[in-house]
């Protein structure tokens, strides 16, 4: 029986034997709480240790999650239940860490329920209780003026905790942003294996929209192929954290600007012969997304190939790539990074346009920002966050190029999952490194 099915994934074609990776509904959960438990046992107590936060308090209602939280929580809660607050408290002296829920439940395996409503009917005294029996010198909550992930505290909450902490103990209370963003955008080495079949399906799934199975020139809309695209994710199981695009670059019409292409979108085209196409695509899978901009090209009747001009004009769009990622450094701000590498790039002729993001738990997640299409210059504070190793980004970004045989300007626009790690910077499973051509 299991060589029958592997011989028809074979004759189904690459892109099924890619698809067999997604695991069953049941594994997956397995694999999530196996992998959040190694960041609780691995990761939290270093970032505790780097951050000098001995105490994190991490409190949200029921549909109304702090976004940390929701990275916290076993595959089988689906979201907070009442009130849940959860407490992580490093002695580092006894290389210990506490995991504790004040809330009638345990949270999963990890997190252990320590409120006895019988004994104590108020939870945030019982809270108090808990900070009190251990010596504390810093309690993190998520507030956070500039990174919306970190600031997840919503106000009625921290009013009620104020109210509830005595004077001494308030005295304590600092902003856990460092805290928290090294806890969303940091990632494994369970994650990273992961992290290699996210993108090798999402690879797939573009693979298979950029191809004749799903294109019919003279036929076939934009629209059509953005709806084939949220159809398959549905049907392997999967989510998409934004909704696709497909654009349209061809010979007789001008190149649209920076704000049409990010916020007016295009309007449903009819694909034909000859047409540059690009997607802007992204899956989530087991806590973790992609993000990823490819191009095609519609061969004309009498191609048989890529047109030259095309392959010359895809090969500087990976050129900048190049110049960008040579510039990672741990400790370099994404400002930094961002001003080396258009300054490098526009002295070799280029016309390029960076707008990198942290990717990982979130799509667009918190850590380092490099660039946005329309702040060039640099973005305030999230651009001064230095490069953390052991980070995932969307190597997202653009050059403009003018070609002579449709007398106009292109835009290549590339985005690749790549991670930054003490060995160096690499893509996370390849880049896009010609343009497809899809025969018909």
């Amino acid at each position: 029986m299991k060589q029958f099915i592997f011989l028809f994934i074979l004759l189904a074609g690459p892109s099924s034997l890619v698809y067999s990776q997604i695991l069953p509904e049941r594994e997956r959960a397995s694999l999530r709480d196996e992998i959040l438990k190694d960041r609780f046992d691995t990761l939290l107590p270093k970032l505790m240790d780097d951050t000098g936060i001995d105490m994190w308090l991490v409190i949200a209602r029921e549909y109304n999650e702090d976004p940390v939280m929701r990275t916290m929580l076993p595959a089988t809660w689906l979201n907070a239940r009442r009130r849940t607050i959860l407490v992580f408290y490093r002695n580092k002296k006894q290389n210990t860490l506490e995991r504790l829920a004040v809330a009638r439940y345990d949270v999963g395996t990890n997190i252990t329920s320590s409120w006895d409503k019988e004994k104590q009917p108020n939870q945030w005294e019982r809270l108090v209780e808990i900070i009190k029996e251990r010596p504390v010198n810093k309690i993190g909550i998520n507030y956070s003026k500039h990174f919306g992930i970190a600031d997840g505290l919503v106000r009625t909450d921290y009013q009620e905790l104020m109210e509830a902490l005595p004077g001494d103990l308030e005295e304590k209370i600092v902003s856990a942003e460092k805290l928290a963003i090294g806890w969303i955008e940091t990632r494994t080495a369970k994650e990273m294996l992961l992290y290699n079949q996210l993108v090798d399906i999402t690879s797939a799934i573009i693979d298979q929209a950029f191809s004749s199975d799903v294109i019919s020139p003279g036929k076939t809309t934009t629209d059509d192929v953005v709806w084939w695209l949220r159809e398959k994710v549905t049907s392997l199981g999967l989510e998409t954290w934004f909704h696709p695009t497909i654009d349209i670059q061809r010979n007789n019409e001008e190149l649209k600007s920076h704000i049409y292409s990010f916020s007016k979108g295009e309007k449903e085209k009819t694909i034909l012969p000859g047409d540059l196409l690009h997607c802007d695509f992204g899956i989530t899978y087991i806590s973790l997304n992609t993000d990823c901009q490819r191009h095609a090209y519609v061969l004309g009747p009498e191609e048989t190939k890529v047109p030259d001009f095309l392959v010359d004009a895809f090969s500087k769009g990976n050129l900048v790539q190049d110049i960008f990622t040579s510039n990672f450094k741990t400790g370099r701000t994404g400002n930094e990074i961002l001003a080396m590498s258009l300054k490098q790039a526009r002295e070799i002729g280029l016309r390029p346009s960076i707008y990198t993001h942290p990717l990982g738990t979130y799509g667009h997640s918190s850590g380092t920002t490099l660039g946005m299409w329309d702040s060039q210059q640099g973005v305030p504070v999230n651009g001064d966050y230095p490069l953390h190793e052991n980070t995932v980004y969307a190597i997202e970004l653009n050059t403009t190029v003018t070609i002579s045989q449709w007398n106009k300007d292109i835009r290549i626009m590339l985005e690749e999952a790549g991670y930054w790690a003490p060995s160096g910077f690499r893509y996370v499973n390849g880049r896009q490194q010609a343009i497809k051509a899809i025969a018909w």
